[in-house]
């Protein structure tokens, strides 16, 4: 048997989120696929992570399973098909839990071999008002899913009963996740912590001459070597104008004296990520006009985190930062106190040089569940990632932290990462 992981949890934290689940199915069934597995190239496959929405409800981080929730079914109502046991599989892939391991590990009321879903998938859903699926993603799926929908149907004449239709169990489960349980949020501390100490190494590293992708390896390893499953998402460490390109992953160039570099990174830790972004001077000073930019991105970073409160609609939120964008932007000359003038929510006036959103939700996904408007709610965490992007002076600044909305107010859970210009070249002067 395995030892535990970084994605072990107690069950009952994924028995107590089924029961809430289940509870607002109301009289549908949902059917919710595992992730499968990815090729890459020829037989070679992607490293495998699993989908968050059933990671969330189940705790199993196995390829091609299909939880099933059944409240229809109280006396069984969470069932998972499974790969099953195999030796000679788990010579190729590694130990898999199998049915029986389903069911004692993972609070399964029932376990059958994935082969045999087509077979019983249905006379699970037989009965439910609703069936609960999110179409369009699980081509695997979703064939038996519709044929199982479709023999109701053609039997309702003569039954009586047929689920009156398919739903999307979305915004059901999504709004679950939008709130970090003490569990969550310790996970996402902890990715905290080692991005935090990740820029720290790079920080360090960074300095002319040296290969943006060098800069790369060192953050990773670091990720690596403590604990996290490896990068939220895609690495940027991007120099001069290359971090005007948002999602700059090339990675490939040569730090260059006098540049800017900017370092988006983020661990993945136990599955839930951290999203943090600093820019440092490649020469360990800003010039007179690197640091103008740099502060000014820093006050509407300061400014927006203090507006993380509850009850603070989305769309105000980010427009309160447009506004205060342009007028940084006129301090910088870069638009004119008549362009800033003109500033609507539909055509702001510092979209030239700020042109993408404030921030997004975070958790099991870097650009995790979508939130509604708003307003904000306690047990929220936002990224706040405003910047400023002058590809004609070949100059980009964005700043980076993730935040939890709380009833007394946001907490900054990257509020010890250095940030302030004067510390930063201060720490940059005794790298070795």
């Amino acid at each position: 048997m395995p030892q535990a992981t970084a994605t072990s949890s107690d069950p009952a934290l994924f028995a107590d989120r089924r029961d809430r689940f289940l509870h607002r199915l109301g009289g549908a069934a949902a059917v919710i696929p595992a992730a499968p597995l990815v090729t890459h190239h020829a037989d070679v496959e992607h490293p495998f992570r699993q989908n968050s929405d059933f990671w969330y409800l189940t705790g199993f981080d196995e390829p091609g399973a299909v939880a099933l929730f059944l409240p229809h079914k109280p006396e069984n109502p969470f069932v998972l098909f499974v790969a099953p046991k195999e030796a000679s599989a788990e010579v190729w892939n590694g130990f898999r839990w199998g049915c029986e391991g389903a069911v004692e590990r993972f609070g399964a009321d029932l376990a059958h071999p994935i082969a045999e879903l087509a077979e019983l998938l249905p006379g699970y859903l037989d009965g439910a008002e609703g069936i609960a699926f999110r179409v369009g993603r699980h081509p695997a799926v979703e064939p038996l899913v519709l044929k199982a929908w479709g023999s109701q149907l053609d039997r309702a004449p003569r039954s009586g009963s047929a689920a009156l239709g398919l739903v999307a169990p979305c915004p059901l489960l999504h709004e679950l996740r939008l709130r970090k349980s003490p569990e969550e949020l310790a996970r996402m501390r902890e990715a905290a912590r080692i991005s935090a100490e990740a820029h720290e190494l790079a920080r360090q590293v960074a300095r002319p001459g040296l290969n943006e992708r060098q800069v790369q390896a060192v953050i990773e390893q670091h990720f690596l070597e403590q604990g996290a499953r490896g990068t939220a998402y895609g690495s940027i460490v991007a120099g001069g104008d290359n971090a005007c390109v948002l999602h700059y992953l090339e990675n490939d160039q040569e730090c260059r004296a006098g540049d800017l570099v900017l370092v988006d990174v983020g661990a993945s830790y136990a599955n839930y990520c951290a999203d943090l972004t600093r820019t440092y001077p490649v020469s360990g000073r800003f010039t007179p006009r690197q640091r103008a930019v740099y502060e000014a991105v820093l006050r509407v970073l300061e400014s927006s985190i203090a507006r993380c409160v509850p009850g603070m609609k989305l769309r105000e939120w980010k427009r309160a930062a447009q506004v205060e964008m342009a007028g940084e932007l006129v301090g910088l000359g870069l638009i004119t106190a008549e362009e800033a003038a003109k500033d609507t929510a539909d055509e702001p006036a510092c979209k030239k040089y700020f042109m993408h959103g404030l921030g997004h939700s975070l958790g099991l996904g870097v650009h995790d569940i979508a939130p509604p408007d708003g307003p904000l709610e306690p047990g929220w965490v936002m990224t706040v990632e405003p910047g400023i992007y002058i590809p004609e002076e070949g100059l980009a600044v964005r700043l980076e932290n993730d935040v939890l909305v709380t009833e007394q107010g946001p907490v900054d859970l990257c509020a010890h990462v250095p940030i302030q210009p004067d510390e930063i070249e201060s720490l940059l002067a005794r790298r070795a």
